[in-house]
């Protein structure tokens, strides 16, 4: 395939863009930042465990051997924990220690499953019901379960709530992104993909703020839960995907949306609904021929540049949470350890924008994943470093983690024939909330020994790098349309 987009086969202007004036107008503009407010949450759901669960030191109650050099080995009768950091965490509240420690970890899991799910169930939903149905549902049932998540009086029912808040979570999150995706012309896709990763920086970067001064995990919990609830304004001000409305036929519908965003633009009106009849006409003549996940797998260079891709995404997943848990575990100050990982996320998120664009996706890729792998080795491999070094090179890891992660989002989209791209980019989601599932019990390695974590996160960092070079450069390339398009992009002549 040539490098050339000259080659590329002329395309319909899209209708929607049209009728907009531009892949960015004032409408665009101001309905992305609206949503992209719905983002901070999704920073907290996932990583508000770095606090709630945090280790703490305990000692025996009462009976128990005073000479065990393990507490799980002094048969205590009960337990005293050390209230000097936290007045009351999910660890002290149901004795999460020992035997029980895994329950823990369990409902970090479960929140990431939850994510998963809602990825997934509310994506298919807004394919039926429409975009702005499902994100207002989700956002509102974010705002009840993360309440109902503070106030849980049993440990089963904190679990079965930090599951629902993210479900909803993962809601918020596909159907978010989604609506901007719809409304952004080619051009400023890639910019704002992007972008959208900002708002996560931002609110994992408050949580230490949260914690420092809420020092019970019921308040600190619900201090960021309760902040969804000024998201009900979502139900007045976030439109409907007017491309949504456009393929499934709700043309007054449509023309009400486009019309009203036209006028914002300072664009005519008066073609709105003409237009719109006339590309659904085409829509509805139009056959195009789908493709499946089995498709995939197929055709062995396709299935090689899937694997890679889907493995890089398992992998950023499992160092991001992985080493934002991990950090609490180091010596000094908790909550300075998480704000200054956290906040280098947002350099490391805007550094992704020129990095892509003058180096490319592939180079881009294996030098963020070079950079996580480096760093967490030396760390698991280097215990005579201070403990301010073993900060900053958990830190950078995180870092690296950070320029990956709108990196693998705008690579896929590039990477997968149009007739299973969303197949494709699924997957890849599907895979990397694995990861994520399975951060937390690589995490608790530490407990046996305190290298273990840093070592597994990045052996699996410099193979993600490796992993690179089995897919081809996608920037400048026109995208692939079909699955033999797919099998062939990338591939040397000879091949």
């Amino acid at each position: 395939m040539q490098k050339e987009t000259k080659d590329e086969k002329p395309q319909r202007p899209d209708p929607i863009i049209s009728i907009l004036g531009g892949d960015l107008g004032r409408w665009q503009l101001f309905v992305c930042l609206w949503i992209f407010l719905s983002k901070p949450p999704t920073g907290w759901v996932q990583i508000s465990m770095t606090f709630l669960q945090a280790d703490v030191k305990v000692t025996c109650k009462s009976g128990g051997d005073s000479n065990a050099s393990d507490i799980c080995e002094a048969g205590c009768d009960g337990y005293d924990y050390d209230r000097s950091i936290f007045e009351q965490n999910i660890v002290m509240e149901w004795d999460l220690v020992c035997d029980r420690r895994w329950l823990a970890q369990l409902q970090q899991s479960l929140v990431m499953v939850g994510i998963m799910l809602g990825n997934m169930v509310m994506g298919m939903l807004a394919d039926k019901w429409g975009r702005r149905p499902m994100f207002v549902i989700s956002c509102l049932m974010q705002l009840i379960c993360g309440c109902l998540v503070s106030a849980s009086p049993w440990l089963w029912f904190f679990l079965l709530m930090r599951f629902l808040d993210g479900y909803a979570t993962g809601g918020t999150m596909s159907t978010g992104f989604t609506i901007i995706m719809e409304i952004v012309g080619k051009s400023k896709r890639e910019l704002m993909a992007i972008l959208y990763q900002i708002p996560f920086n931002l609110g994992h970067a408050t949580l230490p703020l949260f914690a420092y001064f809420l020092r019970h995990w019921r308040w600190y919990h619900l201090s960021f839960s309760s902040f969804s609830v000024f998201y009900i304004i979502f139900f007045w001000t976030v439109p409907e995907s007017p491309r949504w409305l456009l393929t499934t036929g709700r043309l007054d519908k449509a023309t009400e949306v486009l019309e009203k965003a036209a006028k914002v633009n300072k664009q005519p009106t008066e073609r709105v609904r003409p237009d719109l009849e006339e590309a659904h006409k085409v829509l509805s003549s139009s056959t195009t021929q789908k493709g499946t996940l089995v498709d995939l797998f197929k055709h062995p260079y396709l299935c090689q540049k899937t694997l890679a891709m889907a493995f890089n995404w398992l992998v950023v997943c499992l160092v991001y949470y992985g080493v934002s848990q991990f950090l609490t575990a180091l010596t000094g100050n908790i909550f300075l350890n998480v704000f200054v990982a956290a906040i280098m996320g947002v350099p490391g998120t805007c550094i992704c924008v020129p990095a892509t664009k003058y180096m490319g996706r592939r180079l881009t890729l294996f030098i963020s994943n070079l950079v996580s792998g480096i760093s967490l080795t030396l760390l698991a491999f280097g215990p005579h470093f201070g403990g301010t070094v073993r900060v900053l090179l958990a830190t950078i890891g995180l870092f690296g983690a950070s320029v990956t992660f709108p990196n693998v989002y705008l690579y896929a989209g590039e990477l997968f024939p149009t007739v299973v791209r969303p197949t494709g980019v699924g997957l890849c989601s599907f895979v990397g909330r694995v990861g994520s599932i399975v951060a937390p019990w690589i995490e608790g390695l530490k407990l046996y020994d305190i290298g273990l974590p840093p070592a597994v996160f990045g052996i699996f960092a410099l193979l993600a790098a490796a992993s690179v070079w089995l897919m081809p450069e996608t920037k400048g390339y026109p995208l692939p349309e079909t699955i033999e398009d797919g099998n062939t992009f990338g591939k040397k002549p000879n091949e």
